[in-house]
């Protein structure tokens, strides 16, 4: 493989949208790669200086400063397990130290109050709790639950909680609870079963008790503003027709709204006195985050498939440049529609030069609760530079179409997704885009789930596969994953493996490893959380005792790597793989 631009992709330095202090707008927080590992960075903007905070060996995910910027606090797990305890050390540097008494956990949610009091959202084998950590005081456990639950805010007066909950034994459709901090219910909203609720974030101004929620009570995801104190509810109803989100501008006065809509994101500022929705001019691409400063203006990071990612602002600045060389560009994405079993589905297609049928890899998405973007892809993008056209198709199960668009798999989890997931690798290799006798699927996470389950399930339409994290023997993946993960997998087939063991037999790609053809590559961490090693294991196993062609690639970190040259080599292993596999190298 030729070493320059799909390298160099990787190893430019990125940096994320920066994350401020509330009382102290000066001070922000932002991840960056520029050690060629993803840190924490702190960033006075009055000076310009930045500083790595975090420095460890397989990087670091989480980080956020108090309301006074004095203080970093980060998340500090073992080798990428996702199971650590919140550290906290000084804005200007110096010794973390343990922020709070609580035990390792995996994290459910932070909110740090101006007066010192700090929530602190936990899951573990206890299941999911929050506790309250005041200044000079003991922790106390407000509320714990066995099914999972996290924290979703604090007021400004520091008097009301948010918690996102599945007491009801739903986590993929929450409700939500207000508590005080003595732990007392405040209020309650659920919208019953299939319609989720969650906190989207309370008022800015003290003594506004407003809170801000999602729900999907007309069938995709919209907006309230909830007062739990008198009850009252406001829907916000605009006139687009994707899904929206939305934050508050700093003075209470207006919502900054993003609308996501076939794959692309744009804003708008809403004006809850005159409910006027007025467009923020943004390019046309994926808003990978925005954030409205104290002066009006609104920040955000744009990516789109043909440029690297940028922090712009609305006064046309670009907010922050991470140093170095800015990574080469790639090839913009066209939409496919597709008519599928369960209706028309979208696909993103990017085709390398010259004329088709291309090799092709059906490179599908994880969550299942995501959807592939016009985003800027270096994995994409290094498929398509070795000759590759990449096919992302958001499947049945994926978000941003609508709430029976996401939850159609929950009739048959996996295979559903495969129903459109063939139907748009027909429709390539009947329109001439793919060569049929070179298709490679693969995917992360759930995509390597899918990916696993497609090559036995659909052993003739597949030449390789690669998957990467895999959920692989679907009952023992139940067994070790972490607990919000079980919670998720309940809701999804309605019940544990004993409960309903048909259901996770049906959907297992263990189940279907004699039928499988397509040589296989597959990446496993060995600290992963979500798709834990011994079921993969379990998978390997059984390709070997069955002597079907595949080989595996270890690293020693978690669900994915933070590092770029880990990162590097993995991808090397998957495209060399690919090209061996269809003896193209």
């Amino acid at each position: 493989m030729s070493d320059d631009r799909w390298k160099k992709r990787f190893r430019a330095a990125r940096v994320s949208l920066p994350g401020w202090a509330r009382e102290a707008p000066q001070r922000a927080v932002f991840r960056s790669n520029a050690s060629g590992t993803w840190e924490i960075y702190t960033w006075d903007r009055d000076t310009g200086e930045q500083r790595q905070a975090t420095d460890r060996p397989n990087g670091t995910v989480a980080g956020a400063l108090e309301p006074w910027g004095r203080e970093l606090w980060w998340f500090a797990d073992t080798d990428g397990d996702e199971f650590g305890v919140w550290l906290k050390q000084p804005f200007e540097g110096g010794e973390a130290v343990p922020a709070t008494p609580l035990e390792p956990s995996y994290p459910a949610g932070l909110a740090i109050g101006r007066s010192g009091r700090v929530l602190v959202g936990r899951s573990g084998a206890h299941g999911s709790s929050v506790h309250l950590v005041d200044p000079g005081a003991e922790a106390v456990t407000l509320y714990e639950h066995a099914e999972n639950a996290y924290l979703g805010g604090l007021s400004r007066d520091e008097d009301l909680i948010a918690i996102g909950h599945s007491e009801h034994g739903d986590s993929r459709h929450p409700a939500l609870r207000i508590l005080r901090p003595d732990g007392t219910v405040v209020a309650d909203l659920w919208d019953g079963p299939g319609k989720g609720v969650g906190p989207s974030g309370f008022s800015p101004v003290v003594g506004d008790p407003r809170l801000l929620v999602d729900h999907e009570r007309r069938g995709k995801e919209e907006l309230l503003l909830w007062n739990p104190l008198t009850g009252e509810e406001r829907e916000l109803v605009f006139d687009l027709p994707g899904e929206v989100g939305a934050s508050w501008f700093p003075d209470g006065r207006s919502l900054l709204v993003s609308h996501g809509y076939e794959a692309r994101d744009e804003l708008f500022r809403y004006d809850l006195a005159t409910g006027e929705l007025i467009r923020i001019d943004t390019p046309r691409g994926v808003i990978g985050g925005a954030t409205a400063r104290p002066d009006g203006t609104v920040e955000f990071a744009f990516t789109c498939a043909a440029e690297p990612p940028v922090i712009r602002s609305t006064t046309g600045a670009v907010v922050l440049t991470p140093p170095g060389e800015a990574a080469p560009g790639s090839v913009a994405v066209e939409d496919a529609w597709v008519e599928g079993p369960g209706g028309r589905i979208h696909a993103l297609v990017s085709k390398p030069e010259g004329e088709g049928p291309f090799p092709a890899v059906f490179d599908v998405h994880g969550g299942p609760t995501a959807q592939d973007v016009d985003a800027f892809n270096p994995n994409t993008a290094a498929w398509v530079d070795h000759g590759f056209a990449v096919v992302q198709v958001n499947y049945r199960g994926s978000t941003g179409y609508g709430s029976a668009w996401r939850d159609a798999l929950e009739e048959k989890v996996g295979l559903i997704e495969l129903e459109d997931v063939k139907a748009v690798r027909d429709w390539a290799v009947e329109t001439g885009l793919a060569d049929p006798s070179r298709l490679v699927l693969a995917g992360g996470s759930w995509g390597g789930y899918l990916t696993l389950l497609g090559i036995g399930t659909q052993p003739g339409d597949w030449s390789a596969a690669v998957a990467a994290v895999p959920v692989a023997d679907y009952v023992a993946a139940y067994e070790d994953e972490m607990e919000a993960l079980q919670a998720f997998d309940r809701s999804l087939f309605g019940g544990s493996p004993q409960e309903v063991p048909d259901k996770y037999r049906e959907s297992s790609p263990i189940t279907y490893v004699e039928a499988v053809e397509a040589p296989v590559l597959i990446l496993a961490g060995e600290n992963d959380p979500r798709c834990p090693i011994r079921q993969i294991n379990n998978y390997l196993d059984a390709l070997g005792k069955l002597g079907k062609p595949h080989e595996v690639y270890r690293y020693d970190a978690g669900h994915g790597s933070l590092v770029i040259e880990e990162r590097l080599k993995q991808v090397e292993a998957e495209i060399g793989f690919a090209m061996k596999s269809l003896n193209m190298s």
